[in-house]
């Protein structure tokens, strides 16, 4: 038993009106005795419900972030023109509404846009469809690519992904944890604004809650990132909705440090219902068709999703003008012929 830790879980959990908050080196030293199981199984399911129930500050979620950074995987920067871009969601995936972020990947990646994302295998307390397995069904298995080879997979082919269980077992062991308590744990919402990027990127934080965005944005402001941007995105990812007005928050540095946009869907023809998600066979199926340019009612809101990015990314003076490229691209075999240059590169690595 780790009588340090035991002090950090009494000041989360002892009670509605007792609790108190933890530094931010206190916060990254529990996370830390957590990670390194020194903390025993007993506590470690202890803090996180405890934390949970408590709400996490942005002071303690800036604390976690510290020691994702000193004892996580670190992808090594790259030459680009462009900011790395890292598109995240919640690692215990998607049941209700298919993932776009695959496919609005491919499409920045093929605009000259990087972008390195993350997560896992099927997770608690979701267990939906996760970012590793679309890739497969896309013919990438990035789970087969050794860490030191994903900034050369992102030069190469303008696309990485950090695969939990190979490049950063330490948090994969937290991971039984979480169907243990049933409960979504604090360290879901580090896991949003995780950055294992060393050069210079642009961070795209999803979120569901109002308040998840405020821990999220002082949190990044408190670790001085000024560029970045979140997004009320379908069940908490970085998609943007098509049945209702997208609500983003933008982290620009000043003298306008934080802004809000609304994007009404209807003002650019694209309101319409979300595509529901189905199997991994269907999703493999039609992210194939938009990608050789059959009609398919997915375009349409990857059109939307990936327009918003190259326009953010800077490949777009305007959404309508970021919609268009996007079109041009898929239509004219571009994007397809990018994935097939993914494959080759994974493969070859």
């Amino acid at each position: 038993m780790s009588l340090v830790f035991r002090n950090l879980l009494k000041k989360v959990g002892s009670g509605a009106h007792t609790h108190q908050d933890l530094t931010r080196a206190e916060a990254a030293m529990a996370l830390k005795l957590m990670l390194e199981q020194t903390a025993t199984p007993a506590q470690i399911g202890a803090f996180l419900i405890a934390h949970r129930i408590k709400r996490p500050t942005a002071a303690e979620m800036a604390g976690m972030l510290d020691t994702y950074q000193e004892l996580g995987p670190k992808v090594a920067a790259i030459e680009s023109a462009s900011p790395v871009m890292i598109l995240s969601q919640p690692y215990d995936g998607r049941d209700r509404t298919f993932p776009l972020s695959p496919l609005t990947a491919l499409v920045l990646a093929s605009a000259g846009i990087p972008v390195l994302q993350h997560g896992g295998d099927r997770m608690p307390t979701k267990e939906g469809v996760p970012l590793i397995d679309l890739w497969r069904a896309l013919g990438v298995d990035w789970s087969r690519v050794p860490l030191e080879q994903v900034s050369i997979c992102l030069a190469k082919a303008h696309l990485g992904f950090v695969y939990l269980p190979r490049h950063f077992p330490a948090a994969q062991g937290l991971v039984p944890y979480r169907e243990q308590i049933g409960k979504r744990p604090p360290i879901a919402t580090l896991e949003l604004i995780w950055n294992p990027y060393q050069g210079a990127s642009h961070l795209v934080a999803g979120f569901v809650h109002p308040p998840t965005e405020t821990i999220i944005r002082d949190a990044l402001y408190l670790h001085g990132v000024q560029e970045f941007t979140t997004v009320k995105g379908l069940e908490g990812s970085c998609d943007l909705p098509r049945e209702r007005t997208a609500i983003i928050g933008l982290g620009r540095h000043q003298p306008e440090p934080w802004q809000r946009l609304r994007l009404h869907p209807q003002d650019y023809g694209m309101n319409s219902s979300n595509i529901p998600w189905t199997t991994l066979s269907e999703a493999g199926e039609a992210m194939q068709q938009v990608l050789t340019g059959e009609p398919h009612p997915l375009t349409a809101s990857v059109l939307w999703n990936s327009g918003f990015y190259l326009w953010q990314g800077g490949k777009a003076a305007t959404l309508t003008e970021g919609m268009a490229l996007s079109q041009d691209l898929l239509c004219s075999g571009t994007v397809r012929q990018h994935c097939q240059r993914l494959q080759a590169v994974v493969e070859q690595l």
